[in-house]
């Protein structure tokens, strides 16, 4: 036993970097490519699947502080930079991803990458790493929930416009993105006074079950094309391609945000709030919108992107926040740290 801890202690100090559920989500990719459902498992997956976007976006209201939310626009500067960033910036640039890319990559992968960059940002990551790198976590908090509230509407919205052939959007589609994801979020909200503290101190629990929910989409999805013959439209030096080009994107628009926010005098902390929030990509809203809009196998192919870029900037935004982390001052009082929007002199 001792022999084992000590062998689970070598490898989480070797690997701190390696985030847990990045060894999952390859593992279900994985598991999907070697064993993927039949016509039958289809089926149930796809009622699995649908229940899970439900419950995932059920807990997301339920966690979600409302009041925290709509207190947060007063900085309406920090969060109007945000949002610009991620659905008016990142869609730009991936419309000159897509036509510099789409004469050697597939028209999937173009649309997985071009999909990618209307996402909103990660919640709970661009918070944790703004909270690693000594940034302002109020400001963290409240933009990455205005940028998820926005995404509900602005991402299926922007995959119309620029997707719309492509994709299955049309009326049928945004009933179900009505049912499957407004619905129970806006249902989670009701309850958030009333359960939100209960959900507070369940946290772990709840995250397994919405972290499982992405994996069953996940496994659903890319399992679905598995099976419906994805390799033999998809070359695997494609995908080697559209990793380096979610990297370059990840590292374009890490860049350009703490670059930007610095410009517009916003001090470090926000600074470093407006480089997290700007710049990653929710995994959790992308996998569950594209199962709506993406018709069958199509899916499968597009969420690719989605997921390379996640597991990057997991283990890039880990990095860099650590490092900022030990070159910050550390915040005078908890006062400070709560209060956002401060622009430097």
């Amino acid at each position: 036993m001792n022999a084992v801890r000590r062998a689970a202690g070598w490898f989480r100090t070797r690997f701190s970097w390696l985030d847990p559920f990045v060894v999952a989500l390859l593992l279900t990719l994985l598991a999907a490519a070697l064993l993927p459902p039949n016509a039958a498992a289809q089926g149930v997956l796809s009622v699995a699947g649908t229940a899970a976007i439900a419950v995932q976006f059920f807990i997301s209201g339920l966690r979600l502080s409302t009041a925290e939310a709509v207190g947060g626009l007063r900085v309406w500067r920090l969060h109007l930079l945000i949002a610009g960033f991620s659905f008016v910036f990142s869609p730009l640039l991936g419309l000159g991803v897509a036509a510099g890319s789409s004469w050697y990559l597939t028209r999937e992968l173009v649309a997985g990458l071009l999909f990618l960059t209307m996402l909103p940002t990660a919640v709970q990551t661009a918070v944790t790493f703004t909270t690693i790198a000594r940034g302002n976590t109020a400001a963290a908090v409240c933009a990455a929930s205005i940028s998820n509230l926005l995404g509900i509407v602005v991402t299926p919205l922007l995959v119309a416009l620029f997707l719309g052939s492509f994709s299955g959007m049309n009326a049928a589609s945004a009933l179900r993105i009505v049912l499957q994801i407004v619905v129970p979020f806006l249902l989670g909200q009701l309850l958030n006074r009333r359960l939100g503290r209960w959900a507070e101190r369940r946290a772990a629990p709840l995250k397994l079950v919405d972290r499982g929910a992405i994996l069953l989409v996940v496994y659903a999805a890319f399992g679905t094309a598995v099976a419906n013959g994805v390799w033999d439209r998809l070359p695997r030096h494609q995908l080697v391609v559209a990793a380096g080009i979610c990297a370059l994107m990840l590292g374009l628009m890490l860049a350009l945000t703490f670059f930007v926010a610095r410009k517009m005098r916003f001090d470090r902390a926000d600074a470093t709030a407006i480089m997290f929030g700007g710049s990653e990509k929710s995994l959790a809203a992308g996998l569950p919108i594209s199962a709506i809009l993406f018709p069958g196998p199509l899916a499968g192919v597009v969420i690719l992107p989605v997921i390379m870029y996640h597991a990057m900037q997991l283990v890039l935004c880990a990095v860099i926040a650590r490092r900022m982390a030990k070159r910050a001052a550390p915040v005078p009082d908890a006062a400070a740290a709560l209060e956002p929007g401060k622009v430097a002199a």
